[in-house]
């Protein structure tokens, strides 16, 4: 049996505001996993402005996912890139896709579904910054979210805020009242009526509305598992920010946050960028390179390569 015919695994990253380095740290990763021998697709939806092609050294190109998306393509593999890095392809153009005044609930769905159907052992999407619907939903379309945070107030707070947004839009897809649709709805808002704060204050007023959805929405907690990569870390304090993250996110959210590691501070970082060459090729004895090296390594034994032998 081929091993096209196998499911891939989907790596969406993404949470709270951008200048967290999602898109250093999707290339790189991606580039990580491809030299494992991986075929690895990097997708750049990020709404502010698609830019993996410049991590990678390589110009924009035509065609993009736009031409898939108006339909001037018939299939998502046609609209692939080669990187000229082996095993390595790159789909870009998704500022146009993640437009929810553009694009139709529909086209979204067609869309989701193409990507799951890429032949690939892992995809990784950039989700860029922010918490739009769209963007929630692509997170949430993945075998595993990931979130990326730097050690600082603003970026932490912003990272909570994506969290509980994503679950908030993941309960609402199971539960089945339209009261606690509303419900959840009005909860998004932080200054709702209701004085919901917390999953678990959420989950009170439910079981007062609906207790089977109670159920479900308990149920569901237990199978979200997003990932954390804490960035440009400086010192062991930094470090420990992670865990405290995971933490609060157990205690208030009722959440299990998977700490997948940290990325220090590495001027290198910024030298690789300047030069329009990814770290993890330029100089991958970086402090830097070697810590995003063993994420990927620890991403590819959580979800190993799952196909079979070559036809």
């Amino acid at each position: 049996m081929s091993r096209n015919h196998h499911p891939r695994t989907i790596w969406t990253i993404g949470g709270g505001k951008g200048g967290s380095g999602k898109s250093f740290i999707t290339t790189n990763m991606g580039i990580c996993l491809s030299k494992l021998g991986a075929r690895v697709v990097l997708i750049d939806a990020d709404l502010g402005g698609a830019n993996l092609h410049t991590f990678l050294g390589i110009l924009p190109s035509v065609p993009t996912l736009s031409d898939f998306i108006k339909k001037r393509v018939s299939h998502l593999k046609d609209v692939l890139i080669h990187t000229g890095i082996p095993n390595l392809q790159l789909l870009t153009g998704a500022q146009d896709l993640l437009n929810a005044a553009d694009v139709k609930n529909a086209q979204k769905r067609k869309l989701l579904r193409a990507i799951k159907s890429l032949e690939s052992d892992y995809i990784l999407v950039d989700l860029g910054g922010g918490n739009a619907v769209s963007i929630l939903d692509f997170f949430l379309m993945s075998d595993g979210g990931i979130l990326v945070v730097t050690p600082e107030p603003t970026s932490i707070e912003n990272t909570y805020r994506f969290l509980k947004s994503a679950f908030y839009r993941r309960l609402k897809h199971v539960v089945t009242s339209y009261s606690v649709k509303s419900l959840i709805d009005e909860a998004m808002d932080r200054k709702n009526e209701a004085g919901i704060q917390t999953p678990y204050e959420l989950l009170r007023e439910v079981r007062r509305i609906n207790e089977e959805d109670a159920r479900r929405m308990v149920a569901e907690a237990e199978i979200f598992h997003p990932n954390l990569i804490l960035n440009q870390v400086r010192s062991k304090k930094d470090i420990e920010i992670g865990f405290s993250i995971r933490s609060a996110c157990q205690k208030y959210f009722g959440i299990h946050l998977h700490y997948l590691g940290y990325i220090v501070y590495d001027q290198d970082v910024g030298n690789s960028i300047r030069k329009r060459r990814p770290l993890v090729l330029e100089n991958n004895r970086s402090k830097a390179a070697q810590c995003v090296t063993e994420i990927a390594s620890r991403l590819a034994n959580s979800h190993p390569m799952r196909h079979g032998t070559e036809p």
